[in-house]
Order: structure tokens, then sequence, then C-alpha cells
């Protein structure tokens, strides 16, 4: 069922709550983490956030007649990996932030190994959540597998993790358009 104009803001409103329930129940079921990376990623996933890339996820998943339960996992998954992403990123190894959102970063608040770890469970969980969706009619076994296969594509050196080693490179000095360009033609090439 297409979302209407008319209720956009209730309908992506609605998906986003859904989203956060899941969100809570995938990171409850996490029991396993010793209790301070437990509270380190619950603090990084929970500090707020629009949640658009699952919210894309899912408009895109109903636009293809798929129900949101259908794609929940990936897109928790992705929200994961992208918590995960920022955690790092504000290292002081990285960008070096103390405040993410207005509220000081995981690193300041749980010292940097927890910080660490706490994106390391986070992108790890995320392929445990992105596994856990249910094989349908409207999903295939083989689709799941793919997608997983994608997201690692995406999330790892020739993709997020590449871009930010770009970032790295870059860091201090005038962005060089050669460098760009052939980190982009390398990524249209693996598409």
């Amino acid at each position: 069922m297409p979302v209407r104009p008319d209720n956009f803001k209730e309908e992506t409103a609605a998906l986003k709550a859904a989203v956060e329930k899941s969100l809570k129940k995938y990171l409850e079921s996490g029991g396993g983490f010793p209790a301070v990376i437990f509270r380190a990623v619950n603090y990084s996933v929970n500090a707020g956030g629009k949640r658009i890339r699952p919210l894309l996820m899912l408009l895109a998943g109903r636009a293809l007649s798929l129900k949101p339960d259908d794609l929940m996992p990936a897109a928790c998954a992705i929200e994961m990996i992208h918590t995960y992403s920022l955690i790092h990123d504000d290292l002081p190894a990285m960008d070096n932030d103390d405040l993410r959102r207005g509220k000081p970063t995981c690193h300041v608040k749980f010292g940097e190994a927890n910080a660490i770890l706490a994106g390391d469970a986070l992108l790890t969980l995320a392929f445990k959540t992105i596994l856990s969706t249910r094989a349908t009619a409207r999903i295939k076994t083989a689709n799941i597998i793919r997608a997983a296969s994608l997201l690692a594509e995406a999330a790892g050196i020739r993709g997020m993790v590449g871009g930010q080693a770009a970032d790295m490179i870059m860091k201090g000095k005038k962005p060089v358009l050669e460098y760009c360009r052939k980190f982009i033609k390398e990524k249209q090439a693996r598409l």
C-alpha cells in the first residue's frame, strides 16, 4: 500500500515508532554483552536521530508491496551499522568529536575502548539481525543472503570503511579531484 501525500507525516511517524520498538527488541536480546558494552550500545542507538535509512528502506519496500514487518530486520540492521559508523567516526583517532546530537559521544561517556567495542558489537549484531529475516513468499532465503552480502559490501572497505579511509587521507588537505574521481570510478566498477 503506497504512502499517500496527504498522510505522509502520520505514516512515516508510525514507521519510525515501529523501527524504535524493533531496535529495542533486537538490543534487548543482546544479553550476552558485558553490561558496560550493552549500555554503550543502547546509549548510542537511542541518542536520537531521524531514522532516515530504515524509513527509506521501509518506504521502498512498501512501493514493492512488501510489509514493514518483512523488512524490519534489514531496516534495523542498517540503523545499527549507521550508529556503529557514528561511534567510530567520533573517536579521537578519527574526528575526535565530544558531542553527537548535543550529547556526549560514546567514547566520552564510556571510554575509548568501550566505544570501539560498542561499534564492533553493533556491526556484528547488524548481520545477525538482517539474517533473522524470515523467508516468506515475498522474500526468499536467497534474497535475504544477497541483502546481507550487499550490506557487507556497502559497509566494508569498498564502501563506508573505504570512504572513511579516504576522509582520513584527505584530512587537513584540500580535496584532490583526481583522488575522488578514482575512488568513485573504483566504486562504480564494483556495482
